[in-house]
């Protein structure tokens, strides 16, 4: 240990640069006794070695590709529509929360909502023909969602709602509204993609859902107890967060029109009912779906 302590005494104590000009072989019996050439060599090498340069941190391009000005208009007008999706559901929540004098906040809400989902869908399909997707577009699309449908929607219902039921099982249901669609659309951007079916109903149906429901109470009345209405509402959530299948809306465009006709006439005779039925068809086939392909799965098993 004496020994040890007088060779880390003398290690600290030998000047670097007299080391690199220093004879090894003197630099063996003077400087460091007892040390042999070749561990002398490797404390020159490092002594002597260029210090090595850390990488600079790189920022990724909001815009991947060709970054010429026409370019960047078209990226600019995409994501121009999804900044006006997440402007309009906040406006959503500011009319619901503050009111108004008529009592109407609720359904120029839910006139905001739906127009959310208009600018929503226009950035995607603006994206995908300007040739301008990116993942910076992606996350900014996942984020306007959470304002709008997530945060807004709810927000809008239970100001419809407020004084119908007790105040705790309303915010219970909203805020379940909320937590589902945070991991739904978390849930998307993880998940590989299926060009037939939606796993779970999209945050955007949801949405539709919520403010065609509001703007019905708010201009016809209920034809349907407040209660029956907060338990859509939760069953809504719960069909965002299942793995159901549920088919895009280009393959129930394609369906027989004859299919069309008796909704068509359910909405002229009655048009509350006859949403919250459609409303409710939508939400049975995803677990219709998913029993057939388990069926079939089986028998080819």
């Amino acid at each position: 240990m004496r020994a040890g302590g007088s060779f880390a005494r003398q290690m600290l104590l030998v000047p670097v640069g007299r080391l690199r000009k220093a004879d090894p072989s003197v630099a063996t019996s003077t400087a460091l006794p007892g040390l042999d050439p070749v561990e002398l060599r490797s404390i020159e090498q490092a002594a002597t070695a260029e210090p090595v340069e850390q990488p600079t941190p790189t920022t990724i391009p909001l815009l991947p590709g060709e970054r010429t000005l026409d370019r960047r208009i078209k990226f600019a007008l995409v994501q121009a529509c999804t900044l006006s999706s997440l402007m309009l559901g906040m406006t959503a929540i500011f009319l619901a929360v503050i009111g108004r004098p008529d009592g109407r906040a609720p359904m120029y809400g839910a006139l905001c909502l739906l127009a959310c989902i208009t600018f929503d869908g226009l950035d995607g399909a603006l994206a995908r023909k300007f040739g301008v997707a990116s993942p910076f577009g992606v996350q900014m699309d996942s984020l306007g969602d959470m304002t709008s449908f997530g945060i807004a929607a709810p927000v809008v219902v239970f100001a419809t709602l407020r004084g119908s039921v007790p105040t705790p099982v309303l915010i219970a249901a909203c805020a379940m509204v909320a937590c589902c669609a945070a991991i739904r659309l978390a849930r998307f951007n993880v998940s590989p993609k299926d060009g037939r079916f939606f796993c779970g109903v999209p945050t955007t149906m949801a949405a539709t859902v919520l403010a065609v429901t509001v703007l019905l109470k708010t201009t016809m009345g209920s034809a349907l107890p407040a209660e029956a209405l907060v338990f859509g509402v939760v069953l809504l959530a719960i069909a965002m967060v299942s793995s159901f299948p549920y088919a895009k809306l280009a393959k129930v465009v394609k369906l027989p029109p004859t299919l069309f006709l008796l909704p068509l006439v359910g909405l002229v005779w009655n048009t509350q009912v006859t949403f919250g039925l459609l409303v409710l068809v939508y939400l049975l086939s995803g677990p219709v779906i998913w029993a057939r392909q388990r069926r079939a799965t089986a028998r080819m098993a």
